[in-house]
């Protein structure tokens, strides 16, 4: 079964493309049950590897996954750094705002709602694209900040790396009231509490992801008292003093940095001075917007190096850029030799050429195959 998948990867028939959007992802159509009731978006750049790592980004509430990708820059990166990138999308029949319904206990335990939904989207990608299940990381921003928190809980198996930012701890809130008080920095819990809600999101005991956080000082929206709390339940996790290993200062953005007893940074507290509530931007990636601010430093960038995705630069270069493996590359290569080649045409060298299926047969014999690794996988019944 994995194999016919890794022969149909890269189908655009697996995935549809919406002509209407103005915008570089394609649609994900089949992903399993989809409890959540969720969209799902993808981008894989031209000549991706495989093995490449993949970036789950969750947008924040009024917010699309259009719009939260050509705002914060990932699919750039992307591009560069040779990523594929998995973006759920929120329906206004589940919340009206567009919000992730990250206070919901029914849409954040494991094995339900809109984690579930987007644990199936993550597996779909996987298969259907020979990622790298090793490093698979998540972001999201605000409502989607929240639910990269619940991803990281309930799935923390799954994730080598999270980036929240704006975002809250985990089982914070599972009411609508009691969501708005937390975000306004109501109420304190300890740092037992809070490890104890991460700790019951599932059986797993480590080795956990690595967390990169970033707030605003000045967000009225959600308070940044709520990053502390982030910090704190991942370094119960990774069973971390409280004190930090070291603090890094740029200009308005300063850093606190945990690392673990080899000396490797598995926690990152990132403060930008007198910014709102919003994702950082820089002159490197994206384009400033509604809750995406130009404060002279790119978040997507530095989320990025924190996880190991490209390396530790003072910017992005179009000409010379590190790829999935490390290695330095042309920002927009030829797709490899061994890549598979498009519908119709006929495998390099001695390589078999793709069977042809199509059309209703192409998509029924996909969903099939990808259902079937989802029930293997024990993500549907």
């Amino acid at each position: 079964m994995l194999a016919r998948l890794a022969v149909l990867r890269g189908y655009t028939g697996t995935f549809s493309a919406d002509p209407a959007r103005a915008d570089r992802l394609s649609t994900l159509t089949t992903f399993g049950t989809n409890p959540g009731g969720l969209r799902a978006h993808f981008y894989t750049p031209p000549g991706i590897r495989p093995g490449a790592p993949l970036v789950v980004v969750l947008h924040g509430c009024t917010q699309n996954a259009a719009g939260y990708d050509h705002h914060s820059g990932w699919s750039e990166l992307a591009e560069r750094a040779g990523v594929a990138l998995l973006y759920p999308e929120q329906q206004h029949a589940n919340n009206p705002n567009l919000c992730f319904n990250w206070f919901h206990p029914e849409d954040t335990r494991r094995n339900h709602g809109e984690a579930l939904s987007i644990r199936q989207m993550i597996e779909t990608m996987v298969l259907a694209h020979d990622l790298d299940r090793s490093r698979v990381f998540v972001t999201g921003l605000s409502a989607g900040g929240a639910m990269a928190s619940v991803m990281l809980a309930t799935y923390p198996e799954v994730f080598a790396g999270g980036g929240i930012i704006a975002g809250l701890a985990y089982g914070r809130a599972s009411t609508v009231p009691e969501a708005f008080s937390c975000m306004h920095g109501q109420g304190s819990i300890s740092d037992g509490e809070l490890w104890r809600l991460l700790r019951e999101a599932s059986s797993h005991s480590g080795p956990w992801p690595k967390v990169t956080i970033w707030q605003g000082s000045a967000d009225h929206t959600v308070a940044p008292s709520n990053a502390e709390d982030i910090a704190a339940q991942w370094r119960s996790a990774h069973r971390l003093e409280a004190a930090a290993s070291r603090t890094e200062r740029q200009g308005p953005h300063w850093r606190r940095i945990w690392c673990n007893a080899a000396g490797e940074a598995v926690i990152e507290l990132n403060t930008v001075a007198a910014m709102g509530h919003g994702t950082p931007l820089g002159d490197e990636l994206g384009t400033p917007g509604p809750y995406m601010f130009d404060v002279g430093i790119s978040s997507t960038w530095e989320i990025a190096r924190f996880w190991g995705i490209v390396e530790a630069r003072d910017s992005l270069s179009p000409e010379l850029v590190p790829d999935a493996r490390g290695a330095f590359r042309a920002a927009f290569p030829p797709p490899e030799a061994h890549a598979l080649p498009l519908h119709g045409e006929r495998a390099s060298n001695d390589a078999p050429a793709r069977p042809a299926i199509h059309g209703l047969a192409r998509e029924s014999s996909v969903r099939k195959i990808i259902e079937d690794a989802l029930r293997s996988a024990g993500l549907m019944r």
